[in-house]
């Protein structure tokens, strides 16, 4: 047996959690290798672009948790744990007497989670979990990435009680805002990178704004109720080293960088360039004019009772 395999039934099992599981098939934390719509496997390892993401956004998605109203003694499923943050924000809503569990398609971040609380290694569009299992399904930033993202969500409706309720997360429904003082420059950049990422992806412009519909994906999968609110994430100088980290290195670093060279002209390129270097004089993270502007949207439907 595959020793990942081996560790997380052993803990499912000190947490009492095979009662969740499916009769009619094995608590399967090994899927077999996928590829999402945006490369996802059961290998692809992102652990560190989510713990800058998750400690960045912490005061807002730990805000948008409390909004939900969870009382001690529900289960909740966190459907594309990550690394897991989120986990330890719910518990402190439904403990004692209640259960959180992640599930994450990708192994390295399972075992993130698992040092957080119980997780599990599963295929979203194929969870290990009994129907009517769950009082709550959080999913942050995920269906965007399967092909089917009704089919997704519909599976996971699946999993809740009735009366439950699916709360799907997303940042960036609108463009963010990097660069307050240029608006040209900025619009420049962000056509820039989604460009690099339609290439990258082989998708088109719908293909990528689709993420937007989070409130048809559940209406057309047969959630009630369908209630949405918007949250705006502001940071201006001096930032937290959390924003810093979020800024500079997952943005400014790791998603722009070199790789948007060929889609922006050498001016611009270059300005880009420079505001984004800890080194040089006009780093944009030190102007006292800097404010950076991000939106997380959570959508929530419900089960019929």
């Amino acid at each position: 047996m595959h020793p990942a395999i081996r560790s997380h039934r052993a803990q499912a099992r000190s947490y009492n959690l095979p009662r969740f599981f499916r009769h009619s098939r094995s608590m399967s934390v090994n899927p077999a290798p996928a590829r999402g719509l945006l490369g996802d496997t059961t290998v692809r390892d992102y652990s560190e672009k989510l713990r800058r993401f998750n400690a960045f956004a912490a005061p807002e998605l730990r805000r948008a948790i409390a909004s939900l109203g969870l009382t001690p003694g529900l289960r909740v499923l966190d459907a594309g744990c990550g690394t897991g943050e989120a986990l330890g924000w719910f518990a402190e809503h439904v403990r004692p007497g209640g259960t959180v569990v992640g599930m994450d398609l990708a192994l390295p971040h399972v075992a993130a989670a698992s040092a957080r609380s119980d997780a599990v290694h599963a295929d979203m569009l194929r969870p290990p979990f009994a129907d009517a299992t769950f009082d709550l399904v959080w999913s942050v930033n995920v269906v965007n990435h399967l092909r089917s993202p009704v089919e997704g969500v519909r599976t996971l409706a699946a999993l809740l009680r009735p009366g439950g309720r699916i709360a799907l997360g997303q940042s960036s429904f609108l463009p963010d805002m990097c660069f307050a003082w240029d608006a040209r420059l900025e619009r420049v950049v962000n056509e820039a990178v989604r460009a690099y990422y339609r290439d990258k992806y082989r998708v088109d412009e719908r293909g990528l704004t689709a993420v937007r519909a989070n409130v048809g994906l559940l209406r057309a999968a047969g959630l009630q109720d369908v209630q949405v609110r918007t949250y705006t994430m502001d940071r201006i100088a001096p930032l937290r080293p959390e924003d810093a980290r979020y800024i500079g290195e997952t943005l400014f670093r790791d998603s722009w960088g070199g790789r948007l060279r060929p889609y922006l002209d050498a001016a611009d390129f270059t300005e880009m360039e420079n505001l984004c270097n800890p080194a040089h004089e006009t780093f944009a993270l030190t102007r006292p004019d800097f404010h950076f502007l991000q939106t997380f949207t959570l959508a929530v439907g419900s089960t019929p009772l």
